[in-house]
């Protein structure tokens, strides 16, 4: 045993073994004792305070109670048998019940003698019981009293119950490990970080997340664990940032030249406002340094992020380098390329759009042009990163609702030149500032936090589904003041068929209430064929239809300043982030826009909190943080970033402070030791040696 440690096979664990460690890797992802140690409780059983009977009532957890076990008796009979003892203390009594092991708990237990029992309290007609309590033999001759801890409870599941690995197996491999590997257990943090955050040492916090003996210790060992993982996470994305910066050389754009001037004094459609301004300087001083950009800039929808994009680009054009978008989907690139084009007019420089679409002449002409040097911008989807897409000389990139794209796609573009473009992410999905310090924390980010002058936020209404026919009155008034109007149904994947359905019952009422040749409606859904839903689209664009039916195809991509009502259909069925990107379709011109959530009568408490957030704020950010508090973290970011989040003990959504402590912590560090060369960060390089070595440590020249 002496010589185990962390990174043992959890199979060479006393009481573990073959088949039990093979059930533990599948079912909880267990391979090492350092995995099983980091398997921590998600609550605990708290048997630090004892309670008399008269202080009991259901709405406990849990309670430990002292006294003594009056009588014993069977009652009932076949499958309603079960095993009834009076249980009494100095205040009450209250009934022990047993509907299974009768046999031998009628064996084993001894009337008249005194217990210390716990379970959970339930309450009928008026008197208090406990169903299969813990029984413990109270012994008076003992100083200490029962077992007067914090009982970790740990999740299992059936697989693992069939192997004994219940909560209670759980907790004795815990046990077994902490004494096998307990004098092992070294410091990863540095003495002078531990004295400046207030921290318990790391072994004392290992042993008292799995067995703390009281609220304090616990409290002590959480605090320490959740600032370590959120460290080291820390520490790995602001280390990837300093290669970048220092290691990656960029291209220099030095001047700002023509095209940029000519599309700022010429063709920009309305001032800037203070915020793109700010992210444009960013920019500028980025691609001024001679190392390579990586930037997130976040915007609500609407911001006027494609604008700084553009002129970014054109600062690339200007010093002789080309330029491409990515974009996720093909509505979304079209929607670019159109947008571009009408915002450069004719003569500033040359876009072209490639997509999965685009026909093989075509695409020998884009081909050649980016070959050629003749191309300036391009404008597509997952066709850019293709092999046979070559530039003469890409300087700058542009990634647009970036989350939907994976790290090996973005590394693509990025060997597209011998000196790696500069990279320009965005999104209009606000992000809440702790999961941007996650997720993006080897980002700049920037933020426009500004719409332009003269929009009006958006007025959100909700309605229940029996008032309707209120809602057709007020479409027909918007489209009577030649207005246009969405209607949104749900998407969702399990069962598509069912909400095309919908979609069409509810597409059937819809001409009830609003008929040809005084109404046309256009229909779109992720279904249909890209030429058919480009078509419907088009239609709408062009103002030949007053109502656009869709499923959530239209959640972005999609820009008609004519459109003035959103109208979501089942809006309990959609996330916050999804509701506010809708929502975000309308508003585009200058006139009041709306946002209808329609629902059943029956919300869920958190479907209820959703409608309510969106009614009461049009804040994207502020949208951004409900939504985290109700999904975690895991679910906002989708898959991409699995790695980084998949934490074992720190919660985005409610340790904000400790991760800002944490960042700053590694922003000071690096700042006086960028190379972790100090004596006193010794302690750190060994652990990151041993532990983890996909962090690079070789000098920064």
């Amino acid at each position: 045993m002496a010589n185990l440690s962390y990174i043992t096979p959890i199979e060479y664990l006393k009481g573990v073994g073959p088949q039990k460690a093979d059930v533990l890797k599948k079912e909880l992802q267990l391979f090492t004792i350092g995995d099983l140690l980091q398997y921590y409780p998600f609550r605990y059983v708290d048997r630090t305070q004892f309670h008399k009977i008269r202080q009991l009532h259901a709405d406990l957890i849990g309670a430990q109670v002292l006294g003594r076990l009056i009588s014993l008796k069977e009652v009932g009979e076949k499958k309603g048998k079960r095993l009834v003892g009076q249980f009494r203390d100095e205040t009450g009594s209250m009934e022990l019940v047993w509907f299974q092991s009768i046999i031998s708990l009628k064996k084993g237990l001894k009337v008249g003698s005194v217990y210390i029992i716990y379970g959970k309290p339930t309450e009928f007609n008026g008197h208090i019981s406990i169903t299969h309590p813990e029984m413990e033999l109270y012994n008076s001759t003992e100083k200490k009293v029962g077992n007067m801890t914090m009982q970790p409870v740990y999740s299992s599941t059936e697989k693992l119950k069939k192997f004994n690995l219940d909560t209670k197996g759980i907790q004795r491999l815990q046990q077994t490990a902490l004494e096998t590997v307990y004098n092992s257990i070294s410091e990863n943090l540095p003495q002078y970080i531990l004295d400046k955050n207030k921290l318990i040492d790391h072994k004392k916090a290992m042993l008292s997340i799995h067995f703390p003996q009281n609220v304090n210790d616990l409290n002590a060992a959480i605090q320490r664990l959740k600032f370590e993982e959120l460290f080291f996470i820390q520490l790995r994305l602001l280390r990837n940032k300093q290669l970048n910066t220092q290691k990656y050389k960029g291209h220099i754009f030095n001047q700002v030249g023509e095209k940029f001037n000519t599309f700022f004094n010429d063709r920009l459609p309305f001032p800037l406002t203070n915020a793109q301004k700010r992210v444009v300087k960013e920019i500028r001083l980025d691609t001024n340094t001679g190392a390579q950009m990586n930037r997130l800039v976040q915007g609500d929808v609407g911001s006027g992020k494609t604008v700084v994009a553009l002129m970014s680009m054109l600062l690339a054009i200007d010093n002789g380098y080309q330029a491409c978008m990515m974009a996720p989907t093909e509505i979304l690139a079209t929607q670019h390329y159109h947008g571009l084009k009408e915002l450069l007019g004719d003569g500033i420089c040359t876009v072209k759009l490639l997509t999965g679409s685009t026909g093989t002449k075509e695409r020998r002409i884009i081909h050649q042009e980016l070959e050629e040097g003749t191309l300036d911008i391009l404008i597509g989807t997952h066709a850019l990163i293709e092999d046979k897409v070559k530039f003469k000389n890409i300087g700058f990139v542009v990634i647009d609702e970036q989350h939907r794209f994976g790290v090996e796609q973005r590394a693509k573009l990025w060997r597209k030149n011998t000196i790696p473009p500069h990279m320009l992410v965005m999104t209009a999905t606000p992000i809440p500032r702790t999961l941007a310090m996650t997720m993006y924390g080897d980002l700049d980010i920037s933020i426009i936090d500004e719409l332009p002058a003269g929009r009006k936020p958006i007025k959100t209404v909700h309605f229940f589904e029996n008032q309707r026919l209120r809602v057709f009155g007020f479409m027909r008034e918007e489209i009577a003041k030649g207005r246009q109007v969405y209607i949104v149904y749900p998407l969702i994947k399990e069962s598509e068929k069912l909400d095309l359905l919908n979609l069409e019952s509810g597409l059937e009422s819809l001409q009830k209430e609003f008929p040809l040749p005084d109404f046309k409606i256009s229909i779109v859904h992720g279904k249909m064929p890209v030429k058919d839903k480009d078509f419907e689209m088009q239609r709408f664009v062009k103002g030949e239809t007053q109502i656009m039916v869709a499923t959530t195809v239209i959640e972005v991509g999609v820009n008609v300043p004519n459109a003035s009502v959103m109208v979501i259909e089942n809006a309990e069925r959609f996330g916050l982030s999804q509701l506010h990107q809708l929502r975000g379709r309308v508003g585009r011109g200058a006139e009041q826009s709306f946002c209808i959530l329609m629902s059943g009568n029956k919300l869920s408490k958190e479907g209820r909190t959703r409608i309510e957030t969106m009614v009461q704020t049009n804040d994207g950010f502020e949208i951004a943080e409900v939504d985290l508090q109700l999904r975690g973290p895991g679910d906002i970011s989708g898959t991409q970033q699995s790695g980084i989040l998949d934490m074992k003990i720190a919660d985005l959504a409610k340790d904000q402070q400790i991760l800002a402590r944490a960042r700053q912590t590694v922003i000071d560090i690096f700042k006086e030791d960028p190379n972790l060369q100090l004596e006193k960060n010794n302690t750190l390089i060994y652990y990151l040696n041993q532990r983890t070595p996909g962090i690079i440590w070789d000098k920064i020249s």
